[in-house]
């Protein structure tokens, strides 16, 4: 008979001792993934790919423009629209104060070309009654400001919505007043590589009974 090897319980020992350490690793592993989903587990990490799959075959993270300044430069709308050539005659020629030297203009700055500079829209309206005679988009370039989009067929209103732009265009019947029209059309425009293009339209009748446009019901 073969006499005992002196040193096999030390190399018993020594595996046993790195079983442990191993199981010991393996279960720090296991807790730090699970700190690192946020207490979800494996379901904050959403669906795995498939064996068919790889990285290029999933679909393509949405891309966003970039924020505009939250403190735009302001511009001088009245000037802007006056040197702009794309403006009508019309709007130019109307486009006076209407108290002291306060003009009948909006300006709105916001994100809708993804530029790096906060885009400028201008609503130029009547001093007597605020109709929209042309709302206009500039978008800055270099060192000027480049007309992007204009709408003059009044009453027209421009604003930026959620990156959009919104134009609204109220819709007048023969006997409507200036100030009760019969509907109005909502039309939204996308930023497209380098031009609005038009993305979604909607039409609004206004009821007749608002504001005493219908006539009073007479007794039988």
């Amino acid at each position: 008979m073969r006499g005992l090897d002196p040193e096999a319980p030390r190399a018993r020992g020594v595996r046993k001792a790195v079983i442990a350490a191993a199981a010991v690793l393996a279960a720090l592993g296991l807790s730090v993934s699970a700190c690192g989903t946020g207490g979800t587990g494996a379901r904050d990490e959403g669906p795995a790919l498939s064996d068919s799959g790889s990285a290029r075959d999933a679909a393509p993270a949405t891309s966003y423009p970039a924020q505009a300044p939250a403190t735009p430069d302001r511009v001088d709308a009245v000037r802007l629209v006056r040197a702009d050539p794309g403006v009508s005659t019309a709007v130019k020629r109307d486009l006076k104060p209407c108290v002291g030297d306060e003009y009948p203009v909006d300006v709105s700055y916001g994100n809708l070309t993804g530029g790096s500079a906060a885009d400028v829209v201008i609503n130029v309206m009547t001093c007597g009654d605020a109709v929209g005679v042309g709302s206009y988009v500039y978008r800055e370039e270099g060192d000027a400001y480049k007309n992007v989009f204009r709408a003059e067929e009044p009453p027209v209103y421009a604003e930026i919505d959620r990156g959009d732009l919104v134009i609204t265009q109220q819709v007048y019947e023969k006997d409507d007043s200036v100030t009760y029209p019969s509907g109005e059309e909502v039309i939204t425009y996308h930023w497209t590589a380098t031009r609005f293009t038009e993305r979604a339209r909607t039409h609004n009748d206004y009821s007749k009974v608002v504001g005493g446009e219908s006539a009073a019901p007479t007794d039988q």
